[in-house]
């Protein structure tokens, strides 16, 4: 399998862990020689609930013998999708009431930049610098990593940058200012937190010169920092709010809420301004409505916290300079990149699943699934630990 994956499937990196996968439960995938992996990453924090949680799985089944996909997005009301939209207006604030199922969050994050120009009739959109908000020509337009962006020109026009946590930098946005997009917790820079109340500030600025804020909630929402969405940590309501990653408990799916007022202008001035065949899928959609209500039905979102606690109690080394982030959206920063990439490389062969982050070379990346046991969360940490004891017995010895 391995070498038709390599020979057949098209690939985004040089060396791929191509690990054989078998199959998934819970905190572990089993590969192809019948070894478990415990899984610290989720799918790149997308499997909330972890592999196959049996509340999602019944809600595939059961929708899959009802219907699959009938109709392009927003002609014939939908059970699931109607469902999930509603539920999510009951967990988010006012005024995002109103929500736009799409495939993923990368195109969900393009849906809110066109809503965003057509809401505001300008045409400046400003972006964090070392920001990630996915791959589609839009959405690589935010992203002033010029090494990944140049083979690319042109991207869209108009974007222009500011540095995250600096408040200085505000008055950059401006009566040109159609939105401002953040990330309300930089994942691919290396989980950076907003401080001294940077994303209020930002807020505050967006309303004196009569911009939108958009935040990006594709990674930091359903759960992971300890609040259904991570921006109810810092005291904003952003006007339109960008979803994805773990609201489908594994599969597919993106979405960006608004208000009533601002969603419904893209029903007219043109029609159809933002389309999609595939979007409010009720094969997914079921999937993620059975996410969202294990998420606000049981406590693993208080538990988020807890576990965070006790992963930093158990991850004190000399080779670790931090952990950034919140809940279970950390990363371990280590001493250097090249020990990062031992640490994730080794424990990969120990069977524990450690992945990177997009820019800051120094991390790993600690997401596991949201229902992760302590037990299993002692169990990595403690190979992790190991890990490092022989990395810096090994500089030692050198």
């Amino acid at each position: 399998m391995k070498e038709d994956f390599l020979k057949y499937q098209a690939q985004t990196t040089p060396h791929p862990l191509a690990l054989e996968v078998s199959h998934a439960k819970g905190s572990y995938i089993t590969t192809a020689d019948g070894k478990q992996h415990l899984d610290f990453v989720a799918g790149v924090s997308a499997c909330s609930l972890g592999h196959s949680h049996p509340a999602v799985v019944k809600a595939i089944k059961d929708q899959a013998d009802k219907y699959l996909h009938v109709m392009v997005y927003g002609e014939y009301a939908q059970k699931p999708a109607v469902d999930l939209t509603k539920l999510l207006a009951k967990h988010l604030p006012d005024p995002l009431e109103k929500t736009y199922l799409v495939n993923s969050g990368t195109e969900a994050i393009e849906g809110a930049m066109k809503l965003a120009r057509r809401a505001t009739g300008r045409s400046e959109i400003i972006a964090a610098k070392s920001a990630y908000h996915g791959n589609t020509m839009g959405s690589l337009s935010l992203m002033d990593f010029e090494e990944r962006v140049k083979p690319f020109r042109p991207l869209i026009g108009d974007i222009s940058f500011i540095e995250f946590n600096n408040k200085k930098e505000l008055s950059k946005i401006t009566s040109r200012t159609a939105a401002v997009i953040l990330e309300t917790i930089q994942g691919g820079a290396g989980f950076i937190m907003p401080k001294n109340d940077y994303l209020k500030k930002v807020k505050t600025r967006c309303e004196e010169v009569g911009a939108l804020l958009i935040l990006d909630e594709i990674q930091p929402g359903f759960g992971r920092t300890g609040k259904l969405f991570g921006f109810e940590n810092f005291g904003v309501v952003p006007d339109i709010v960008v979803l994805g990653k773990g609201m489908g408990g594994g599969l597919p799916i993106g979405a960006f809420s608004a208000s009533e007022k601002l969603m419904d202008l893209l029903m007219d001035n043109p029609k159809l301004g933002h389309i999609t065949t595939f979007g409010g899928n009720p094969l997914i959609a079921a999937a993620a409505l059975a996410t969202l209500q294990e998420l606000t039905e049981t406590d693993l979102i208080q538990q988020s916290l807890e576990k965070e606690d006790l992963i930093r109690k158990n991850l004190q080394h000399p080779l670790i300079e931090e952990i950034r982030g919140k809940g279970l959206m950390l990363a371990l920063i280590l001493k250097s990149a090249e020990i990062a990439d031992k640490l994730i490389l080794q424990a990969k062969e120990k069977e524990l699943i450690l992945f990177w982050l997009l820019f800051e070379k120094r991390a790993a990346r600690l997401t596991p699934p949201l229902t992760i046991s302590k037990e299993e969360i002692l169990k990595g940490c403690g190979i992790i630990v190991d890990i490092l004891n022989e990395i810096e017995k090994n500089e030692k010895d050198c």
